[in-house]
């Protein structure tokens, strides 16, 4: 059985004010070719298929897009709920939906319902979690009573684990877990070296560390395809994010966009326990449809170098070292650079005081001398000019005339 893990769609997603949906369509289009391509037999999508719980009518129709060609293509489709899907809105209709060979996974009362594939080695069963919160599990199943993700996705797992040993018989069990979740241990493996791998994504579920999910949660099974993580990693052999098919941060910048092709072969094992042997697992690469850049410089280099030509089609982010950030120097670098969505200024060169306050710094100063030194600091050195020294001069004198007059 072979299968391709990807994850983390985000549909309606926009990057820094620009939608990314032409991108994303473009980058599915070219999933659903390599599903023909490769003989793709099922393409699980673990969570976050769209950005909002809430999706616009557009939303819904480029995923019925994308589906619709995955499905011309010869595979089977499992799509499971992540934290940024609304789980009743994502699996609308999911009961017609499955007639069609696509499969929504959006009930937890319904997790350890498995799709059922079937090759020369038997059934192969794969079982998409919704996105878990432990309050959410507690409502759905009473004898639930942990705290933790960890705990909600034990719970889970002990369910499927009985539920795909009572379906095996006396077989050693051949099934996949698709889950959406921060998944973390020691020896894990980030394939992508980034700033921040994506993980702005898992701040709402995994702070102060009470929410990581150990992979030792998902034993048992043949293959976990992880969502929730935007770079590409492993945590285990079989135990894997995939990371989502577009840059949606700058943080992001280095890391390869694909998704996993997994090659499933004949049971091994013994039932209830670690599979005898990992899959063959393969890297697919996906089309990058414009890179994210990082250029740092000073204004009139970065305008000038002929070295930034790669950043001219590419989203950038510029950090400006000049002293004084220049005029308008946004518009100048979108002449050059279309898609330069954000500006940090950061100079090279900043005024160190050492460690005497301000206070201290302005003492037996006038008026005008604290002003020119507050804009000489905000400023990075730029004093006061002849013009700006007139204004001054004339405000301060107005506000000396308006207090002696009370």
């Amino acid at each position: 059985m072979r299968l391709l893990h990807t994850s983390d769609w985000h549909i309606g997603r926009t990057f820094h004010g620009h939608s990314t949906d032409e991108h994303l369509s473009l980058v599915l289009d070219a999933l659903a070719r390599a599903v023909a391509e490769h003989a793709i037999d099922a393409v699980i999508v673990a969570g976050d298929i769209f950005d909002s719980s809430t999706p616009k009518a557009d939303a819904f129709t480029l995923l019925n897009r994308a589906v619709g060609a995955i499905r011309n293509a010869g595979a089977t489709v499992i799509l499971t709920s992540g934290n940024h899907d609304g789980p009743a809105r994502l699996g609308h209709m999911a009961e017609f939906a499955a007639h069609g060979g696509v499969h929504l996974r959006t009930q937890l009362s319904r997790l350890a319902e498995p799709v059922t594939l079937s090759d020369t080695h038997g059934d192969l069963l794969i079982y998409g979690i919704p996105y878990v919160h432990p309050e959410f599990l507690r409502a759905a199943y009473p004898a639930f009573t942990g705290g933790t993700h960890a705990e909600a996705l034990a719970f889970a797992m002990d369910l499927i684990r009985e539920d795909a040993a009572a379906r095996s018989g006396s077989q050693p069990p051949r099934y996949v877990v698709a889950s959406h979740c921060f998944c973390s241990g020691e020896g894990a493996v980030t394939h992508d070296t980034t700033e921040d791998s994506g993980r702005a994504e898992e701040r709402d579920i995994s702070r102060g560390g009470l929410n990581i999910v150990p992979p030792s949660v998902f034993a048992g099974a043949t293959y976990t395809a992880l969502g929730h993580i935007h770079s590409r990693a492993t945590l285990t052999p079989s135990v894997r994010y995939s990371g989502a098919p577009l840059r949606f941060s700058f943080g992001e910048i280095s890391g390869a966009k694909g998704a996993w092709i997994v090659d499933i072969g004949a049971p091994g094992g013994a039932p209830g326990g670690a599979p005898e042997t990992t899959p063959d697992i393969t890297w697919l690469d996906l089309p990058v449809p414009r890179r994210a850049v990082r250029l740092t410089g000073a204004l009139e280099h970065l305008l000038a170098d002929p070295s930034h030509a790669h950043a001219e089609d590419a989203w950038v982010e510029v950090i400006l070292t000049d002293d004084q950030l220049p005029r308008e120097a946004m518009r100048a670098l979108q002449g050059r650079f279309p898609h330069a969505v954000t500006l940090t200024h950061r100079p090279s060169t900043r005024h160190d005081h050492g460690d005497t306050t301000y206070a201290e710094r302005v003492e037996g100063r006038s008026d005008l001398e604290i002003v020119d030194e507050f804009l000489g600091y905000v400023r990075n050195g730029a004093a006061l000019s002849a013009p700006e020294r007139a204004l001054v001069t004339d405000a301060l004198g107005a506000l000396e005339a308006r207090e002696s007059a009370r």
